[in-house]
């Protein structure tokens, strides 16, 4: 995970330190959730809880997820100086507790352990227990979550860790089961096994909670040393991108998509990496093969149960190989960042089976995750009520259906002259069988017992030979059955929506939006990006301070309010947002949005910039409770905010041509050249950043009037095609670069479009014929300018 030299040296040095802090208990990760079946079932009694509603501390926070727990015996803190010093003051050690709302692990937690009067009174007594929002508080995951993996070889949620007073981690894990069983210890041995240890040998803890940080800042340097001449470091290699091929090769499933083995994650960055090397190698096997393994991934997902082929969007992954089962959850930055990757597939090939997967992500979007004023909320968990009156939430249970349901909603003609019922259609071409169709192993805890999962392995063709009718009546009928199916799924308890807003989320899905509303020439889609960013700048940007907020909240009336102390946004929040900008900069190019980005950027760098090794931090050095700042080097279920700030200095440097944008990047490259040389598939969106910045960028600048029909023209022409290296700007006199102001003043107002690589620019051309000649290099008209 940590991808960095002599790393397993130092993680086994750190796990042999950490085994002493309690040497007969293990540390308890299931990577495999399988594994959990040893124990308790995992569906939630809500009958079960306490009727005493005694709220605790949390009962003041705005976090949906610190909410849930506000009603736990457990005398939880929220992360702040309050439980540091009360730690402190009573010399106690701290239970730090991180998950998510829609976390299902942490529900399950919840009710075995924070839900127990037993276990909290053993919390309370010994330790000062702190609740943390991963998303809320992405510097505190981290954090320990390194800590958790490079000791114990595994992580997730919910997390859990013990710290000193001063907030070292000394040991922990992930899920721990209530009770002890199969030779495990359960959680409240381990608390009290721990408690012990600190009240007997409490200097022993302190002294390797210090010698644990030391090896975990040591496991996590990068290779700039202090004092290095940038001329004697290891530069990256132009081809880099070879190898990051490679290695995502190697691990392609040729049958089913995707990366790896099951459970299988969508992985964005991989593929939007794919689209490019097909771009860049357009006729060599490797840029076909990276096409073929992007879109057969495209393709398979939209099939699988992972795709929602009711309410719309993607779930969060496949428990299989076959995208069929997934885990229910919906997150907002998979639907963003799939958004964006079907919009590609759909620029790229002109098929119309990815722009219908982009209307129905934004769709379930618009409606589904919207704020009324423009924000989008984070997620829908994955349980829910099967009924109203079910005491149990179930994983699935919005979302999944039994034959005998779609019989009974579906039992219709297809028209007064057919013997073909609608239910044998939809459940012949959705595979739907009368004792469910999910595998007993991917269904461990029987939560899946004669559901359905709607996957659409059968194609259309083979459905209208199959009841010999025609292809356009099978789209017909299964669109009738699917909106009668989305009508009586409303009347189903919905499961829990986090409504918490967070800014580099909405900044990739103004993203989303934006090249959405480019590549389709929708008004709808550009006008939902704009709405957002002024949302943002409204509700989450500070312009008298230059501060840029991680998240605002939703009160129970429906109005935006913040927490008292708001949280200060982090790497990528500004990062995600500059991008979201600069994407809707040129689907619009309004100035104001370029404007802002410049803003934001100029604050990131000072905020998240190491003025002595290079390449951003996570988090700034404002917060003394974060006691270790990390560089992310990981494109993982969110890009790394360097790889996406990569993007958007060779983005800024040429539009607005300010030296201190162009100046880091090299230097950044550098940060990272270690893990660019090892392990570039884990740095997907950085390679590509990496790989244009070799390549050259080419931008197009346009002048003329907006409103101007030619200019539009124009436009439609660049905004249709996909070309990852291209740059387009609005030349006029508001302009941030000199030499758009140049090309403005020489057009006078006639619209014109110049064409600009390797510092050069192309006479001006003012017919698509032409625009699309120089795109496409088959022309080259003579140079005019130097830029």
């Amino acid at each position: 995970m940590l991808g960095l030299s002599k790393a397993k040296i130092r993680v086994n040095r750190l796990w042999s330190i950490s085994k002493t802090v309690f040497p007969e208990t293990p540390v308890i990760i299931y990577p495999n959730y399988n594994h959990y079946k040893h124990f308790q079932n995992s569906t939630i009694n809500l009958s079960s809880r306490s009727m005493e509603k005694i709220k605790n501390r949390l009962a003041q926070e705005r976090s949906p997820y610190l909410l849930q727990h506000a009603e736990n015996p457990v005398q939880w803190y929220p992360w702040g100086d309050e439980a540091f010093e009360k730690a402190r003051s009573e010399k106690k050690l701290i239970f730090l507790s991180v998950g998510y709302s829609t976390c299902h692990w942490c529900h399950v937690m919840e009710h075995e352990s924070f839900e127990n009067q037993d276990v909290a009174a053993v919390m309370n007594e010994h330790y000062i227990n702190i609740k943390v929002d991963r998303e809320e508080r992405p510097d505190v995951d981290q954090l320990y979550m390194t800590f958790v993996q490079a000791a114990c070889g595994q992580g997730g949620w919910p997390m859990s860790v013990f710290l000193t007073p001063d907030l070292k981690p000394i040991g922990g894990g992930t899920y721990y089961p209530p009770n002890d069983a199969y030779g495990r210890p359960g959680f409240k041995t381990i608390l009290l096994h721990m408690a012990n240890k600190w009240k007997n040998d409490s200097n022993s803890m302190l002294e390797n909670g210090t010698k644990l940080m030391k090896i975990l800042k040591q496991t996590t340097a990068f290779d700039i040393q202090l004092g290095t001449e940038l001329s004697n470091i290891m530069k990256p290699n132009p081809k880099t991108w070879i190898t990051c091929y490679s290695q995502i090769e190697r691990i392609y499933d040729d049958e089913w998509g995707g990366f790896g083995m099951p459970p299988k994650f969508p992985q964005p960055t991989i593929l939007d990496f794919l689209f490019h090397v097909s771009y860049k190698m357009s006729k060599s096997s490797e840029g076909k093969k990276s096409l073929e393994m992007a879109l057969t991934t495209l393709q398979k997902m939209t099939m699988g149960g992972i795709h929602d082929h009711i309410g719309q969007g993607f779930a969060r992954y496949s428990t299989d190989e076959k995208w069929h089962v997934p885990h229910f959850e919906k997150m907002l930055y998979d639907q963003a960042q799939l958004a964006v990757s079907y919009t590609t597939a759909f620029q790229i090939t002109k098929h119309e089976q990815y722009s219908d997967v982009v209307h129905d992500i934004l769709q379930y979007v618009s409606r589904d995750l919207s704020h009324e004023q423009g924000g989008f909320y984070s997620a829908e968990d994955a349980d829910s009520l099967p009924t109203a009156d079910s005491t149990k939430k179930r994983e699935g249970a919005f979302f999944t259906w039994t034959q005998e349901e779609i019989k009974t909603l579906l039992d219709k003609p297809l028209d007064s002259k057919s013997n073909i019922k609608l239910s044998d259609l939809f459940c012949w071409h959705f595979s739907v069988l009368p004792n469910g169709n999910v595998r007993p192993d991917s269904d461990p805890h029987g939560e899946l017992l004669d559901q359905n999962v709607l996957i659409e392995f059968r194609s259309k063709e083979s459905t209208a030979k199959k009841f010999e009718i025609t292809v356009e009546n099978v789209e017909k009928e299964l669109k009738i059955a699917k909106n009668i199916l989305y009508e009586a799924r409303k009347n189903r308890p919905r499961p829990h929506l986090d409504n918490k807003i967070i800014t580099s989320w909405n900044g990739l899905m103004i993203t989303a939006y934006a090249r959405a509303a480019s590549a389709f020439n929708v008004e709808e889609y550009k006008q939902r990006a704009i709405k957002a960013a002024e949302f943002l700048e409204m509700h989450a940007w500070d312009s008298n301070i230059n501060l840029l907020l991680r998240s605002c909240y939703v009160n129970d009336d429906g109005n935006i309010a913040n927490i008292e102390k708001p949280i200060p946004g982090f790497l990528n929040d500004y990062a995600f947002l500059i991008r979201g900008l600069l994407d809707l900069y040129e689907c619009t190019l309004q100035f104001k949005w370029l404007k802002w980005a410049d803003e934001l950027q100029a604050q990131q760098d000072e905020l998240f910039w190491d003025k002595e090794k290079f390449g951003y931090y996570s988090s700034s050095d404002k917060d003394p409770s974060i006691i270790l700042r990390f560089k992310s080097d990981h494109d993982g279920a969110e890009p790394a905010g360097n790889s996406i700030s990569a993007l958007n200095l060779l983005k800024l440097s040429m539009l607005t041509e300010k030296s201190e944008y162009r100046s880091k990047i090299d230097p950044l490259f550098l940060t990272f050249a270690g893990r660019l040389s090892n392990s570039p598939s884990a740095l997907p969106a950085l390679v590509s950043a990496l790989t244009l910045h070799f390549d050259s960028m080419t931008s197009v600048y346009v002048t003329g009037d907006l409103d101007n029909p030619d200019l539009e023209t124009l436009l439609s022409a660049i905004r249709q095609r996909y070309m990852p290296n291209l740059v387009l700007a609005h030349a006029d006199k508001n302009s941030l670069s000199e030499l758009a102001k140049g090309l403005a003043i020489a057009e006078n107002g006639k619209v014109a479009a110049y064409v600009c690589k390797n510092n050069t620019c192309n006479l001006p051309v003012h017919s698509t014929e032409e625009l699309i000649a120089l795109l496409d290099g088959t022309v080259e008209k003579p140079t005019s300018v130097v830029a």
